[in-house]
């Protein structure tokens, strides 16, 4: 997908810019205003070892649950090529991810998500801000949109990397966008299993806020409905 740009201004030089930044910023991740547009950075980190992989693996062999076996996240350029490539897929497939804007082998720039200077929140950190808020009608939305977006994603045919409701964000038209893709899940395990493994990551990290704000029962309903769906 092409970078936006706006009718009154030339579109800034992307690739000179990343170049310039990754040799420059003192943090991998880090945000910059170009022009008048937010921009991240992202830069290659240290490349991961394979050890925490391999006995992981041998865990799920052991317990015969394909959906625990590890999907590896090797760091590094690697982790860079598999970011870029599957953000432009997801955008291609209709999925709601950053653009990316230029990329290089050692990091990538990629939009951001809200307006320039505009803090957006994780679906996790709305959910808490619900349950914090006593809003139980509200915390049921939100779950329910986190749910309709892993639903969304594997109609068309693919999967998150860690659905976990952190990398689930709100955008500022209260649709919800996807982050965080350094590891590609369908390439070591069959695609049935990446949709349950989404599926886990998000009841995982979301269990918590039903439990506190006492929506669990209607929770169990509505994961019911969502499986009996095919959604999973």
């Amino acid at each position: 997908m092409d970078a936006p740009a706006h009718p009154d201004n030339p579109t800034p030089d992307y690739a000179a810019f990343l170049q310039q930044q990754l040799a420059t910023q003192p943090h991998n991740v880090m945000a910059h205003v170009l022009g008048h547009e937010q921009v991240w950075i992202k830069r290659a980190g240290t490349p991961h070892g394979t050890g925490r992989y391999r006995a992981m693996a041998v865990l799920a062999g052991l317990l015969r649950l394909p959906v625990l076996r590890p999907v590896p996240n090797p760091g590094g350029p690697a982790a860079i090529a598999t970011e870029v490539r599957r953000l432009r897929d997801l955008a291609a497939r209709g999925i709601r991810v950053p653009v990316v804007l230029a990329a290089l082998p050692h990091g990538f720039a990629m939009c951001h998500l809200g307006h320039t200077g505009q803090e957006i929140h994780s679906l996790g950190n709305e959910i808490d801000h619900a349950v914090q808020a006593g809003d139980t009608a509200t915390v049921l939305a939100l779950w329910q949109q986190g749910l309709d977006t892993l639903a969304h994603v594997h109609r068309q045919g693919t999967c998150l990397s860690q659905a976990f409701a952190r990398n689930l964000v709100r955008c500022p038209d209260g649709e919800v966008a996807c982050i965080d893709f350094e590891d590609d899940p369908a390439a070591v395990l069959p695609l049935a299993v990446c949709h349950v493994r989404d599926a886990l990551c998000y009841a995982h990290s979301t269990a918590i806020y039903l439990h506190a704000s006492g929506t669990v029962t209607e929770g169990r309903a509505r994961w019911a409905a969502w499986v009996a769906r095919g959604s999973a």
